[in-house]
């Protein structure tokens, strides 16, 4: 064999090596976009939950004003969801869960007045808040669904010493472990409180 097919030989393999790191570091990277994605539509139900809590606290207030001390917990269960929104996801995760104990026990409340539970906006902001739930619960499952076929991607393609500076270069940028523990607590926490109805 000639030199330069040698050469030619040697070119082909270093182009097909390059692009096929490029074409695992955009699946990687767009993977990683998907996970960032399914993230951001749970916070935007999270969001659409605490501006349907000053309806409903204000519905209640008219039959049960007297009950003061839970609608007072609802409302700092809320604002405290709010704040954690920018404290990480372990603060989201507790104030979430404050919340939704929050919210059971004001739903609880309804029980009590058959005048609240007969109330058409009472009834209304229920069902909207159910269907927020619902919403929520599907967003987790595609942020769990996302999570896990990157981390499978990441797994079943990057594995072997030349490709670990790919693997840590993209994994640095991606959701830690943390996040999914977290947010597995929000699921198992909502996941009992999806029916609110």
């Amino acid at each position: 064999m000639s030199s330069t097919a040698i050469t030619w030989i040697v070119i082909g393999v270093i182009v097909v090596l390059v692009l096929w790191i490029i074409t695992i570091y955009n699946g990687l990277v767009a993977m990683r976009q998907r996970v960032n994605q399914a993230f951001s539509d749970i916070d935007v139900q999270t969001k659409q939950r605490h501006d349907l809590v000053p309806n409903l606290v204000e519905t209640v207030k008219g039959y049960a004003g007297h009950e003061r001390g839970t609608l007072e917990a609802v409302v700092q269960a809320r604002n405290a969801a709010i704040t954690a929104q920018s404290g990480g996801v372990a603060a989201q995760a507790a104030a979430e869960n404050a919340l939704t104990g929050a919210l059971r026990q004001l739903f609880a409340l309804s029980e009590a007045y058959p005048d609240l539970k007969a109330s058409r906006n009472f009834q209304d902001l229920q069902s909207q808040l159910s269907d927020i739930e619902n919403k929520i619960a599907a967003a987790r499952r595609f942020f769990n669904n996302a999570v896990q076929e990157y981390n499978n991607l990441e797994r079943s393609r990057i594995s072997g010493a030349p490709l670990r500076a790919l693997r840590s270069s993209v994994s640095k940028r991606v959701a830690p472990v943390s996040v999914r523990f977290a947010l597995h607590r929000i699921r198992n926490t909502l996941s009992d409180s999806e029916s609110f109805v």
